[in-house]
């Protein structure tokens, strides 16, 4: 029972660790309470992305004869199949993990892990009443939705992401409290399925730190869709009839059949036993440095629990540097070309620098841009579509970046995102060949814009 590096949490950053930490000779132990994957594979990432692709194949239906498609008036969705169709993509990813992972002789316990301290250079974990030794540790337990005190709202049976995807049956209407990346993804997806979606946001858009012009340009499309926004707003109260909110000293409700939470998310800090470590804490998370390494020399830890940037590739990358340094390979995280996605339709996406930090900055940059209407595959495949591809650009004429918002935005942001992390300038970027048509033209385009 005595291990080179115990992980505890067996989502993106967990599995990943385990795989990479075992192919470099690693004598390996993965804890995971739940199920592999984390939330990102059981009840975030994966199966939001299933039902907002039901979703979008019905949007494409619905708009077929704008392509010369004639769809029969009897077609229709089955909420019960598409619920289904996500626990078997879920069960199915979910197996291919866990197989990966055990190719690489790591040794999974599927139980509950506790540390119980460091005796003798080595630490100790304890799961399922036997004790694990280890002589590094790579804490990856992730995070949980935060559920705000609002008044009323335990007395209602509302809902969080996780029953919002489980769900066979569609509310009439829904408010949504929170218009960051999840809830506006859940505004996607049940907007799309005839579902009446209310948004509420206390700050004065949605999408947080997000570009505010694609951003603003997203809202505007759903606002024609029939959603309906309420920014600067706070919730005050959570009823059966509906949700009271406040702006500007005055109040109102709005009726919901259901209520969604999407507020964020928080560091699970307290369930570990990183206290019997004295590992120290930065704001909402453990801090780590730029190796992901603990104030303990032998303790690590990655993902949400640093409650630095809670997405799944930025845990996917910090395990590989935290297993790097474990490894003695030279590697260090960097925060600055981090993609982010918003997968509604159209999908949003940006990397690097927004316009808004720098100019709270105070630094000097500036933007070319243009509508995505100037790539011919973009036209073809999006009537009557706008979207923008915009590029932020330093003194230097270097790329600091990209945001995006039109399909397929998830998929380009990457080329984006190694133009930042390589510092690209407009001429080296220039000289890039993009197959044509494609979408992906757009930079090239913007590019000399």
């Amino acid at each position: 029972m005595r291990y080179d590096i115990a992980i505890i949490g067996g989502g993106p950053a967990g599995y990943t660790a385990a795989e990479r930490a075992a192919a470099g000779g690693l004598k390996t132990v993965l804890f995971e309470k739940k199920a592999i994957g984390g939330v990102c594979l059981n009840e975030g990432c994966i199966p939001t992305k299933t039902l907002l692709y039901s979703a979008k194949l019905w949007d494409t239906m619905k708009g077929a004869a704008k392509y010369g498609i004639a769809v029969p008036d009897a077609a229709a969705f089955d909420m019960g199949k598409i619920i289904d169709r996500k626990d078997k993509v879920v069960k199915k990813l979910t197996g291919g993990v866990k197989m990966t992972v055990g190719s690489y002789g790591v040794a999974i316990v599927e139980r509950e892990a506790v540390i119980a301290g460091e005796e003798n250079g080595m630490f100790r974990i304890v799961s399922g009443g036997e004790t694990y030794e280890a002589t590094y540790l790579l804490v990856c337990t992730g995070s949980d939705t935060v559920v705000p005190p609002i008044p009323g709202l335990s007395d209602t049976d509302y809902w969080t992401s996780k029953e919002a995807l489980e769900s066979k049956e569609l509310p009439q209407s829904l408010v949504i409290i929170g218009g960051g990346v999840i809830g506006m993804e859940f505004a996607s997806f049940f907007n799309s399925m005839g579902v009446k979606v209310s948004v509420v946001e206390m700050m004065p858009d949605i999408l947080g730190a997000m570009d505010k012009e694609t951003s603003g340009m997203l809202r505007a499309e759903y606002l024609k869709r029939g959603v309906n926004f309420y920014l600067n707003t706070k919730v005050t109260a959570v009823s059966q009839e509906g949700v009271t909110v406040e702006k500007d000293g005055k109040a109102s409700l709005i009726e919901a059949g259901r209520v969604l939470v999407s507020v964020g998310r928080k560091a699970n800090l307290d369930k570990a036993g990183l206290d019997k470590l004295d590992i120290e804490l930065l704001r909402n998370g453990v801090k780590v440095d730029e190796h992901m390494q603990t104030s303990h020399p032998r303790v690590y830890a990655c993902g949400d629990i640093t409650g630095r940037s809670m997405l799944a590739h930025t845990a996917i990358r910090e395990s590989e540097v935290a297993v790097n340094h474990i490894l003695g390979v030279e590697d260090m995280m960097n925060y600055d070309c981090i993609p982010g996605v918003v997968y509604t339709n159209p999908e949003v996406a940006g990397v690097g620098k927004t316009e808004e930090e720098l100019k709270a900055a105070g630094t000097g940059y500036h933007i070319q841009k243009l509508p995505m209407a100037y790539s011919g595959r973009f036209v073809a495949e999006n009537e009557l579509g706008n979207g923008l591809c915009k590029l932020v650009l330093d003194d230097d004429e270097r790329i600091i970046g990209c945001h995006l918002l039109g399909n397929p935005a998830s998929e380009m942001v990457v080329v984006a995102g190694i133009a930042v992390q390589h510092g690209y300038t407009v001429e080296e970027f220039q000289k890039s060949v993009f197959p044509h048509p494609t979408v992906g033209e757009i930079f090239h385009e913007t590019l000399f814009a």
